[in-house]
């Protein structure tokens, strides 16, 4: 053999044996999460807690009850919640509305703690804080601001 065919049989051996990227294929690159993903996350999740009547302050909510009879609109997930999300950590900032009747200060733990566990587990940040500023009350009496559609 000579000496040229010798160096590309080794140039390319070399090549075969070199890995590309290199380390865990789950390390390479990094991911974004959105301040409106967190929101609607915490939003569902405090939701959920029993003795939240509603996400947001009164005029908020009119503003929503009105985008929600137009065709196609939704329900806003991200009522009520403001988020800011760094890099590894996310703060929130929750405004509801709690049932006549009901601690407020045992709602607002258990929202904390719903809100807090489901961010962590589907976003994997760490959340650092979970405000919650309670805006009303709703009393039994009390008609909803969102009406029930005409059409059923």
């Amino acid at each position: 053999m000579t000496e040229t065919t010798q160096n590309t049989e080794v140039e390319s051996q070399a090549r075969k044996t070199v890995k590309r990227g290199g380390g865990d294929p789950a390390t390479r690159g990094r991911t974004t999460i959105a301040d409106g993903v967190v929101e609607k996350i915490a939003g569902l999740a405090a939701r959920d807690v029993l003795g939240v009547h509603a996400m947001g302050s009164g005029l908020s909510r009119t503003f929503g009850a009105v985008r929600d009879r137009v065709p196609g609109g939704s329900k806003s997930a991200t009522r009520g919640v403001k988020a800011e999300v760094g890099e590894v950590q996310t703060a929130l900032d929750l405004e509801i509305v709690v049932d006549y009747g009901v601690s407020i200060a045992d709602v607002a733990k258990a929202v904390r703690e719903n809100v807090v566990t489901a961010v962590e587990r589907m976003t994997g940040l760490e959340v650092v804080e979970v405000n919650i500023a309670v805006s009303d009350v709703k009393l039994p009496d009390e008609e909803d601001e969102e009406p029930e559609p005409r059409i059923q």
